[in-house]
């Protein structure tokens, strides 16, 4: 199924009040950063959460067992994050590529953590048996579309927030969800650009060939954008309304440093990809074009920036 601009309009006004409205910062002219590392749990995550916590809500839907996922670690802190703020149990499965600040984020943040598999699709499969178990909610990290249509809400505030409007955006990608909202949020008024690092071609690959496909994952960015097989949402919705370019793990290491270096802004690797593509010219800017890129995450190890 296709995402429309009307399914990120209801998530917007469901998730209102539960989550922040990021900055936007124009650190060079014509050059925007979505500064979504400002967001709870410090990634656009969140929203996704919210929304499809608070849905199934509405419907009557929410089981006392509380609401289960997998994660590589942003998605879970997002999940943790909304299940505490709603009174609510959280468990988070996650793989062993987790970055150890987001373990521990997690656990500070009451979720109940299992380590399970090397890769995200391993902890996935280990989530959905212990929900089958437990009957709790399962929190899909992008392929569903109330998680998917609240992560397009940082696409609604872009747009509301550049006087004048934009050309161009930038997404990192990992399974497709955020780009997916995005597209589905800006329809038609901005084109978008999806940026996958090499080594984790996941929707570039699926473009491709018309169908998800499974790839190989690692590199840099493994930990957040880790998804061995892109969204049927994501792919649905993008498919013809996306440029896909993808990044070497050199260009996001530079990327990184740079965003802290040159606007003191910290990133983890994934929330560095978009800029990336920019930097290196991989993809490259028309003269007066206006481009925003979404700094999509930014749980990392503080000690880590400079290196």
């Amino acid at each position: 199924m296709a995402l429309r601009r009307d399914d990120v309009e209801r998530a917007a006004a469901r998730i209102r009040g539960h989550v922040r409205r990021t900055p936007v910062a124009e650190v060079e002219r014509g050059l925007f950063l979505k500064l979504e590392g400002t967001q709870h749990s410090g990634s656009f995550k969140v929203r996704g959460a919210f929304n499809r916590i608070l849905g199934a809500a509405e419907d009557g839907a929410l089981p006392a067992s509380g609401v289960i996922a997998a994660s590589g670690g942003n998605h879970g802190l997002a999940v943790a994050y909304a299940a505490r703020s709603l009174g609510i149990r959280a468990e988070i499965f996650v793989p062993e590529v987790c970055a150890p600040v987001k373990i521990e984020g997690l656990r500070r943040l009451g979720a109940d953590v299992t380590m399970a598999g090397a890769i995200y699709a391993e902890a996935y499969e280990a989530s959905r048996k212990r929900a089958a178990d437990t009957g709790a909610l399962e929190i899909h990290a992008y392929d569903q579309a109330d998680v998917a249509a609240g992560q397009g809400t940082v696409g609604a505030e872009l747009l509301d927030q550049i006087p004048g409007g934009v050309d161009t955006v930038l997404v990192a990608v990992g399974g497709g969800g955020l780009v997916a909202g995005i597209v589905a949020a800006v329809d038609g008024r901005a084109s978008v650009v999806a940026v996958e690092p090499e080594r984790i071609p996941t929707l570039h690959r699926a473009l491709e060939g018309g169908e998800p496909v499974r790839v190989e994952v690692g590199g840099v960015g493994a930990d957040a954008l880790g998804a061995s097989v892109a969204g049927r949402i994501a792919l649905d919705t993008v498919a013809g309304r996306v440029s896909s370019v993808l990044v070497t793990d050199d260009a996001i290491v530079e990327a990184r440093r740079a965003l802290w270096r040159e606007h003191r802004v910290a990133a983890e690797h994934a929330g560095a990809a978009a800029l990336a593509a920019l930097r290196s010219g991989v993809y490259a800017a028309r003269d007066g074009e206006r481009v925003a890129v979404v700094v999509c995450g930014a749980n990392t190890d503080p000690a880590t920036l400079a290196d």
